[in-house]
């Protein structure tokens, strides 16, 4: 697979998994996909991944959690969050410790393959997260 890119996905949520890896695969890249944190930090795959897509809440280590994790390890993956909570202080961490980008599901598919060509690009500039804004 020499050239191709390996995408990895981390979601609890086993349709979104299935529906995500189908889209990568059809972009002509790698992808592998975890249900946990933990099962993405136990394979093999941690070291080659390329991209990762990553749940902000799971159940055990969120993604957050597993952000942070992956900086003391010094494993510099670019990560892209999705999330169906717009916790804005939440996500304004995430983007500060290096994320790429932050989608709110529902996302998007020409939000997500802008978000992938970034972090497979080494991004310089990171997008702000698009969160709903209250209208008085």
């Amino acid at each position: 697979m020499t050239g191709v890119s390996l995408i990895s996905v981390v979601d609890d949520d086993e349709s979104l998994r299935e529906s995500l890896e189908g889209l990568i695969k059809s972009l002509g890249h790698g992808v592998a996909v975890f249900s946990s944190a933990e099962s993405f930090l136990s394979s093999e795959v941690l070291t080659k991944t390329d991209c990762l897509i990553l749940d902000v809440r799971m159940p055990g280590m969120s993604g957050p959690e597993l952000q942070r994790e992956l900086i003391s390890r010094r494993q510099d993956i670019p990560i892209i969050f999705i999330t169906a909570h717009g916790d804005e202080d939440l996500i304004a961490r995430v983007m500060a410790d290096g994320a790429v980008d932050c989608l709110l599901k529902p996302f998007s598919e020409d939000s997500l393959l802008k978000a992938i060509s970034q972090a497979l690009a080494g991004y310089t500039e990171r997008p702000q997260c698009q969160l709903p804004r209250n209208t008085p």
